[in-house]
């Protein structure tokens, strides 16, 4: 495959990475207005996003085997309409319990792009070169959380919150037509895998004694519970605590993304000196370190806006260099069913994720403390991961016949 290919695939694949972003982020901006629109609470808008997450990391187990038995392009083309059909439906809730539940479905269609385009880059590329290629996707789907909340920010207000999720069907379309016809099927069907329930939790089972998987999926899942309870609490503590506008909040939000975007790009050039163990291990402190100051300066009073987006900035920043990292070491052991491991480890990102949003809903008491309590918590658990099992995962990754 020449250069020019690849690097087609990973646009594609960049933007079907980057719909997660956008229907999380684009309607964030909206909460006040879904909250007034809808007759309800912040709190029960809120469980929208942990619906969200539900279905994606349920579905993602679902797409998995899919993604194997069936080839990439089949079971991905189908998430995609459903994306499509469910973002209209959002456009038309008439309560948030609808709303909650058009979000669960949501995401049932959207993670099928989740779990084929990390399996394509398994297909596709050396696993020597699987950080670099992740940290490029990072690079195409990291602009969308700085364009998404922006963008919703200005829709809300002009438009209504119920184009949010006009404009995502449209995006949704947009990106199903690429796949579609540019997408080139980098893993045929497969007929000796099954698709029997034994047999399918038989191969989870087999991913998951796998050391390597279980240490990095599981560190970069809890490193990643911090960003999700930011994406839940951060549109109450900047808006309503902090008094942003729905514009600055976007700014501040797309600021933020940006560091994880720049984290995922210096990690290229980390690559080029340190292991992506040690550059894993080396960003889990750092990050360790930006959470517990963010959960006590907001804890004592002594930091406010402007001290929280500077320590989430660092937080979001060293995360772009564990995920990727730990991503591609989580799967490297895996060629054949990559589209379980994928999925695994998708689903394992997203179910923090759905804890992490649901703590911080189920804890709100007009503070930012159930927000920076969570974000300190999820880092303490991966670095206490990484510490913990590292030698032993190394040496079992050092050792895998991939």
């Amino acid at each position: 495959m020449s250069k020019k290919q690849q690097n087609q695939i990973i646009l594609i694949l960049g933007a079907l990475a980057a719909l997660g972003p956008f229907a999380i982020d684009m309607y964030l901006p909206g909460f006040p207005a879904i909250t007034k629109d809808l007759n309800t609470d912040i709190s029960h808008v809120a469980l929208s996003l942990t619906s969200y997450f539900i279905g994606i990391s349920v579905g993602q187990l679902i797409y998995g085997p899919l993604v194997d038995r069936f080839g990439r392009k089949k079971p991905l083309i189908i998430g995609l309409i459903i994306f499509v059909t469910a973002s209209i439906g959002c456009a038309m809730a008439p309560t948030v319990e609808w709303l909650i539940g058009l979000r669960l479905l949501l995401a049932l269609g959207g993670c099928a792009g989740m779990v084929a385009s990390r399996a394509v880059v398994r297909d596709v590329f050396p696993v020597s070169e699987i950080p670099r290629v992740f940290s490029m996707l990072m690079l195409v789907m990291g602009v969308a959380p700085i364009i998404a909340p922006t963008l919703g920010g200005f829709v809300t207000a002009n438009l209504g919150w119920r184009y949010i999720f006009i404009l995502l069907s449209g995006i949704g379309l947009a990106v199903l037509l690429l796949v579609s016809f540019r997408l080139p099927e980098s893993r045929g069907a497969d007929k000796t895998l099954s698709l029997k329930p034994k047999r399918v939790i038989g191969d989870f089972i087999s991913v998951l004694k796998n050391p390597a998987f279980l240490t990095y999926a599981l560190a970069a899942s809890t490193a990643q519970a911090g960003l999700f309870a930011y994406i839940t609490g951060s549109p109450f503590v900047f808006m309503e605590k902090f008094g942003l506008s729905e514009t600055h909040y976007g700014w501040a939000f797309g600021l933020n993304a940006f560091g994880f975007i720049a984290g995922s790009q210096v990690n290229n050039l980390a690559m080029k000196r340190r292991t992506s163990a040690q550059i894993t291990l080396r960003a889990g402190i750092v990050q360790f370190v930006a959470g517990v100051l963010l959960l006590t300066g907001n804890y004592f009073g002594f930091i406010g806006a402007t001290g929280s987006l500077m320590l989430i900035f660092c937080y979001l920043f060293s995360l772009g260099f564990i995920s990727p990292n730990a991503s591609a070491l989580a799967l490297a052991p895996f060629a054949r069913n990559a589209g379980s491991a994928s999925a695994l480890m998708g689903s394992a990102q997203m179910a923090m994720g759905a804890v992490a949003s649901a703590l911080v809903s189920t804890f709100h008491n007009g503070t930012s403390l159930p927000m920076t309590s969570v974000m300190a918590s999820a880092t303490v658990v991966s670095l206490t991961l990484l510490l913990g099992f590292r030698k032993y995962s190394n040496r079992a990754l050092a050792t895998s016949p991939a």
